[in-house]
């Protein structure tokens, strides 16, 4: 059942995501559903660079297990999310994660100030 939940979940945000894309924006979260599945994207990130997983090993990996494909957006954040979690200066995957989505939900779904992305 919690596949099935995550699988919806995960369909959801590509949709979303494909709904709308800003030119010179960050993707932005549109819902703490959407937070959720970064905060998870970014604990999967995290853990690919951990482990030293090649950079474009990785994209693939991640990828697979969010399927973004048809979403600019969704591409686009997970990207972002990976470029951070490669960056020696990220906290720990957790602390990440947390960091993610607690700034994705008090600043309505914007993810630049963790992800480091400036306009």
């Amino acid at each position: 059942m919690l596949q099935l939940t995550r699988i919806a979940a995960l369909a959801g945000l590509a949709a979303a995501l494909g709904a709308s894309t800003g030119a010179s924006a960050a993707p932005r979260a549109e819902s703490a559903l959407e937070c959720g599945i970064a905060a998870d994207m970014a604990i999967v990130a995290h853990s690919l660079a951990k482990e030293k997983i090649q950079r474009a090993k990785a994209d693939t990996i991640m990828a697979r297990i969010y399927d973004v494909s048809q979403s600019d957006r969704g591409q686009e954040l997970m990207k972002e999310i990976l470029d951070a979690a490669y960056v020696s200066s990220v906290p720990a995957g957790q602390k990440f994660a947390e960091e993610l989505y607690a700034t994705c939900l008090q600043s309505g779904g914007d993810m630049d100030p963790v992800l480091g992305k400036r306009l």
